[in-house]
């Protein structure tokens, strides 16, 4: 098939620089077909399979007809022109990378909302006027609620993963706000598949809409080979240190939070750096680390299902379910990570002596045929999928903080330690230096800050004072104790235990 450019598809001359500064100047498939009709302004069902090229096919046409036939006016306090729905934050932060770069060739604006950080930076962005929102559905309602944002003056509105947010349970979310949009905004839907409602979506928010389905749903990439390795429990955790220990990027599935961070340190540890990505992590954290991956300072990722949807870095040369999925689905959206828009690469399925059955199901239902091969380390179907080992990487050590027992040197605490010191000399003595023996409450400084030694030396006095005598250990200070109002015994002088009162007057200090 003859490359098709995008000036070829009508794309205003401005976005083609900007997608040729970024690489970008043939299109494929699902956005030769869409163009055309998102760019005149028709609502558009589209499906792809996961990698095909979506996020440019929709990012195009709402950044062209916003910049040019539907642009006018100054930017509104809360009041976008374009929305595009996304089920996770990983797929909005991408989303966003992609269309940034075409709506300022407009001089628009965009701005990501999610939830899972601090909502101040996207109230401030919306305070100030943006153009294009990229959102999860329900950080969203709690700023329209909130008044923070309206949706009343959006033109185009974008439905991505329309299908991962069925199975999320956020379809009602978004039916609320779609219901807050224009009825006469564009509307285009792109999504893997129709199923679990989202076919009631398009009847109902869809006008007129043309249908460009690329591929069949769920179907696998032509450029991806599949590989399903079968071994011991004991062998496995070799298999996969040999398999992640590769040149090029890798991403290693599993079913759990805590068992994706464990093996990412364990293999940072033996010298494959290594980063987690699960829900457990915060936005920063997420951040932090899908940078690391990207970069190339991480050549693994180990993540749950997660960051099966919106994760986009390219030359992901090998994809690995340590933990098989559960259904089939889950399975082609884990393994399109790889051979994305054209590329090349490759899936393997772990499977341990219990799965087998399960793995040929899921893979049945999947459209995958390939045959099981029973594998070591050593294995050379495992050498072939690891190519060049790549160099030991020395694991930074890991510094444990140490809690207690030792001296702060934070600002406050030098501050505290500099009033103590200067007034140790005058008010050492004289400043509440017990509960016990001294003048009440006051926190104890100098030479009676022990209240445990305070409490023995009352209690000495107190005993002797039942006998008749007084003896002390040091010169009492404060309110000598006697018998008084509280003292039982009919004013016999004798006192039961815990019955001690101070005097009247004598040295009370002032103020109290």
């Amino acid at each position: 098939m003859t490359d098709v450019t995008f000036g070829a598809l009508g794309v205003p001359q401005p976005l083609v620089d900007a997608l040729a500064a970024d690489g970008k100047t043939t299109a494929f498939p699902i956005q030769i077909d869409t163009l055309p009709d998102t760019l005149a302004g028709r609502d558009v069902l589209g499906r792809g399979k996961t990698g095909s090229g979506k996020t440019l096919a929709f990012s195009i046409p709402m950044a062209a007809r916003l910049g040019t036939k539907l642009a006018g006016g100054n930017r509104r306090k809360g009041r976008p022109l374009g929305l595009v729905l996304a089920p996770t934050r990983e797929l909005a932060t991408q989303i966003d990378a992609v269309l940034a770069p075409l709506a300022k060739a407009y001089g628009m604006t965009t701005t990501t909302i999610f939830g899972g950080v601090n909502q101040n930076r996207q109230v401030q962005a919306l305070n100030a006027g943006v153009d294009i929102i990229v959102a999860c559905p329900g950080r969203l309602e709690d700023l329209m609620k909130q008044g923070y944002v309206h949706l009343d003056a959006v033109e185009i509105t974008v439905i991505d993963e329309a299908d991962h947010m069925a199975d999320l349970g956020f379809l009602p979310g978004v039916t609320r706000i779609l219901n807050a949009t224009p009825s006469g905004g564009q509307r285009l839907l792109f999504s893997a598949t129709l199923d679990n409602g989202v076919d009631k979506l398009v009847n109902r928010f869809l006008q007129n809409e043309v249908l460009h389905s690329v591929d069949e749903a769920n179907s696998p990439v032509a450029a991806m080979t599949h590989h399903v390795f079968t071994m011991d429990a004991e062998t496995k955790k070799d298999v996969v240190k040999t398999l992640a220990s590769g040149m090029g990027r890798r991403i290693l599935f599993m079913r759990t939070k805590h068992h994706a961070k464990k093996l990412a340190k364990q293999l940072t540890s033996q010298g494959i750096p290594a980063v987690d990505l699960h829900g457990n992590l915060s936005q920063p954290q997420r951040d932090r680390n899908l940078a690391a991956f990207s970069s190339g300072t991480a050549r693994v990722l180990v993540a749950t299902d997660v960051a099966a949807r919106g994760v986009h870095v390219d030359d992901v040369e090998l994809v690995i379910h340590v933990d098989p999925p559960t259904e089939h689905k889950a399975y082609l959206h884990r393994s399109g990570r790889t051979a994305r828009a054209g590329a090349e690469g490759a899936v393997v399925t772990l499977v341990t002596h219990g799965q087998e059955k399960d793995v040929a199901q899921l893979l049945r239902k999947a459209a995958i045929s390939v045959k099981p091969v029973a594998v070591t380390p050593e294995s050379a179907e495992v050498a072939a999928l690891v190519g060049q080992v790549a160099p030991y990487v020395k694991p930074e050590p890991v510094h444990t903080q140490v809690r207690g027992g030792g001296t702060s040197q934070g600002a406050n605490a030098q501050r505290k330690r500099a009033a103590r010191g200067g007034q140790g000399t005058g008010q050492g003595a004289g400043r509440g230096e017990s509960r016990g023996a001294g003048q009440g409450r006051g926190r104890g400084q100098g030479a009676g800050r022990t209240q445990s030694t305070d409490r023995v030396q009352g209690a000495h006095q107190r005993s002797d004072q039942s006998a008749g005598h007084t003896r002390s250990a040091q010169p009492a200070q404060g309110n000598p104790r006697t018998p008084g109002r509280r003292a039982s015994g009919g004013g016999t002088g004798k006192l039961m235990v815990g019955s001690v009162v101070r005097q009247n007057g004598g040295n009370r200090r002032a103020g109290r």
